[in-house]
């Protein structure tokens, strides 16, 4: 399995969360997901991207 930074940026964010299109973090984020931005650059915690997914279970 691939090793993922604590905090990832969006590109990794997809590869972890296994979507396809930034559109669909995108609507993850409107949804949300947590996202941090210093200085204009986006990172995802990845517990927060895994909370925010069993958060959606249904």
């Amino acid at each position: 399995m691939n090793d993922f930074p604590k905090y990832m940026n969006l590109g990794q964010a997809c590869q972890y969360l296994n979507v396809k299109s930034r559109n669909t973090l995108k609507k993850y984020i409107q949804q949300g997901l947590h996202v941090i931005i210093i200085n204009g650059t986006k990172r995802i915690d990845k517990q927060d991207a895994d909370k925010f997914m069993e958060n959606n279970k249904i």
